[in-house]
């Protein structure tokens, strides 16, 4: 299950060219058996997510759950802590129910102040460490400073770099899938 904001709900794209999709159809085709249920939703923030998170659960009894969330959080620029905490009981519930958990690492624009954009992409990594979460690095590396591979609104990826964010994911993804 990814449980994401609008870079894994597809936003500005059709839902069949985001890299959810995408990561759905390499795992139907190479490992048989998985599947990806997109629990995304554009504008969702951690509290949001973690507010519904217990319903998304128990409908789709994930083995992993990829989160893919923050970037709302820190655009909207609230509390860095109160972020944290609401990664951490995400990932924590997830686990709970027995279910592998990765965290994919999110960035803001510097225009943020240098603290705030510090402590923001810091926080990915500290919650990965205490929850012994696979941290997928800065999720739009390789496409996020290219022009072509972003809408015009400058945060969301176009559907030529979808498969840039699927090779992005694999390497941390295809251990957990046995």
């Amino acid at each position: 299950m990814v449980l994401g904001d609008s870079i894994s709900a597809a936003y500005g794209i059709q839902r069949e060219q985001g890299w959810v999709y995408l990561l759905d159809q390499h795992l139907a085709a190479n490992h048989a058996g998985w599947r990806v249920v997109n629990a995304s939703i554009s504008g969702e923030t951690t509290g949001g997510a973690l507010a519904r998170l217990t319903g998304v659960l128990d409908a789709t009894t994930p083995k992993i759950v990829i989160v893919e969330l923050g970037g709302n959080d820190g655009l909207r620029g609230y509390p860095i802590k109160k972020m944290q905490t609401n990664l951490l009981r995400i990932i924590e519930a997830a686990q709970a129910q027995g279910a592998e958990t990765l965290l994919a690492e999110m960035q803001i624009p510097p225009n943020y102040g240098r603290r705030y954009t510090k402590e923001f992409t810091e926080t990915f990594s500290t919650v990965a460490a205490q929850t012994n979460t696979v941290l997928i690095p800065f999720l739009l590396e390789q496409v996020a400073l290219q022009p072509e591979f972003m809408q015009d609104d400058g945060i969301h990826p176009t559907a030529i770099a979808q498969p840039l964010i699927v090779d992005a994911v694999l390497p941390h993804l295809l251990p957990l899938v046995q």
